[in-house]
């Protein structure tokens, strides 16, 4: 119990907690912006993607909801990945294993469909966009002293 009222250990977490925030608004804002992209250019001017389309419903609103959960998952671990070091696999390590997990799922989630497979390449591309948008968005909140960086000692 003593543990848990640790200052260090409660600085740390609050740390963790501010960038897992950025990383959830960073991810839903690269959701909201590839959203109208995939609407307002991609579906517009290649049949193909045409199911990228997306109306204003609850599913956007679940797609988007997940997204930043995924976000602040992210954030939170990509403090704990990068730490002090200023090693550059670390951190695209991070980004790789975050956006290829989500999406080498949409691919295979287009390879099991009837449909082509374009449009979920397209959301794996998407997903890797994310995920480094929000490592860029991190990095300058660490820069900016915004976020201190998890301590290694």
């Amino acid at each position: 119990m003593k543990a848990t009222l640790d200052p260090q250990l409660i600085a740390e977490r609050i740390e963790s907690l501010k960038a897992g925030i950025i990383g959830g608004l960073s991810v839903c804002f690269a959701f909201a912006i590839a959203s109208l992209l995939n609407t307002f250019v991609l579906a517009k001017y290649f049949q193909v993607l045409i199911s990228l389309q997306s109306d204003l419903n609850w599913h956007l609103w679940m797609s988007c909801a997940v997204a930043t959960f995924s976000g602040l998952l992210f954030g939170v671990t990509y403090r704990y990945i990068i730490r002090s070091d200023p090693n550059p696999q670390l951190k695209a390590g991070g980004v790789l294993a975050f956006g290829l997990v989500r999406g080498l799922t949409q691919i295979e989630l287009g390879w099991n469909s009837i449909s082509t497979i374009w449009p979920f390449l397209v959301l794996a591309g998407e997903s890797l966009l994310w995920f480094a948008f929000a490592a860029i968005a991190l990095d300058i909140t660490i820069q900016l002293r915004w976020v201190k960086p998890f301590s290694s000692v």
